[in-house]
This record gives structure tokens, C-alpha cells and sequence, in this order.
């Protein structure tokens, strides 16, 4: 009799399931922004948690820039053209370079950007899904000046755990793309 009551008491252990994967939390920092301030024709604000970087990778061209975030990982990469009756071709390049993401992407937002007193215009395009850039964006004043940017992380994309990441750091970009000006 003890030796069954031994048995039963043995064999009601729990079985434990592996609970989901979970994924570090994130903590972010104080939205504090800064004047970018470089001898370039553009400026505008940006967190003052990431650095500005001039690009000295082999095919940077003149008043490129990074903003590294190296807390996120990431990095938003800023390119400038002057416009020299090359402004369609900059145009179908920039639109060709966002949606070279739609065979990871599961949509892609545009949000249409237009500030009247600066003279700035220009698109962000808010690539949703696993692909490799999250955010893309150009401004542009349609004469002579176009910048564009996309956003990169140094990890494998998965939207689930970067989406805290990629949404605070879109009011960033949003928030570059509203305080552009031009130095003529």
C-alpha cells in the first residue's frame, strides 16, 4: 500500500511547458533635438542621442551624412544631389530604392510632407514587414536640393521586436523631415 501511494505521489509532477520567447526591454531616451551644424546646403534637427556622422564609405559623394544610433544599432543614412535638370531621375531612383523592399515588405504607408515656409516637399515611405529598411524618406525643393534617408538596423529584420525602436525613432525622422532648410 505505501509502495502505491509512493507511486501515485511520484508520478503527479507538473510538466513544465518553455514559456514564449520574449524579447530585452527597451528604454528609451528624453526627446531632446539639436541643429545639425556642418557647412552643408541643408540643415535640420536631430535627437541629440545620435551622433552625425560625415559618410566616408567608398561610394559617398559630398555632403552625405549618417546619424548613428548606437543605442538602437542603427543608423538613418542621409544622401544629398543637387538638382541639375536630373530632378525625374532622382525622383524614379528614390521611388525604385523604397520599393525595392516589397518582397519582405508586407505594406508600405506613404505619408505625403509639405512645409510651405521652407519650401520643402517630400514623402516617407513607412515599410512595414521584415525588410531590411524599415523608414525611407526624401525632401526636396524641386529647383535645386534632394536629400533622402533610410534607416537601417545592424540586426536581423523582424518587425516584432524593432517595432519600439522603429516607432520612436520615426518622430525623429519625422521631425528632421519638418525642420529641413536649405542654405542657399
Amino acid at each position: 500500500m505505501m509502495v502505491v501511494i509512493l507511486m501515485l505521489g511520484l508520478s503527479c509532477k507538473r510538466h513544465h511547458t518553455p514559456k514564449p520567447r520574449g524579447y530585452f526591454r527597451i528604454n528609451m531616451p528624453e526627446k531632446e533635438y539639436e541643429l545639425l551644424n556642418k557647412s552643408f546646403p541643408y540643415q535640420f534637427e536631430y535627437p541629440k542621442y545620435a551622433k552625425a556622422v560625415v559618410d566616408t564609405s567608398s561610394n559617398a559623394e559630398k555632403y552625405w551624412l549618417n546619424l548613428v544610433f548606437s543605442e538602437f544599432n542603427g543608423q538613418l543614412h542621409i544622401s544629398y544631389k543637387a538638382i541639375n535638370n536630373n530632378f525625374n531621375e532622382l525622383m524614379e531612383d528614390n521611388r525604385k530604392l523604397a520599393y525595392k523592399h516589397t518582397i519582405k515588405a508586407d505594406a508600405i504607408n506613404e505619408r505625403l510632407f509639405y512645409n510651405e515656409e521652407s519650401n520643402v516637399s517630400g514623402i516617407l515611405y513607412e515599410i512595414k514587414g521584415d525588410a531590411a529598411s524599415p523608414m525611407q524618406f526624401y525632401a526636396t525643393d524641386s529647383l535645386r536640393h534632394f536629400i533622402r534617408g533610410s534607416l537601417y538596423f545592424n540586426a536581423i529584420p523582424n518587425q516584432d521586436s524593432l517595432s519600439p525602436v522603429i516607432n520612436f525613432v520615426q518622430d525623429d525622422v519625422i521631425r528632421l523631415m519638418e525642420t529641413i532648410r536649405w542654405n542657399n
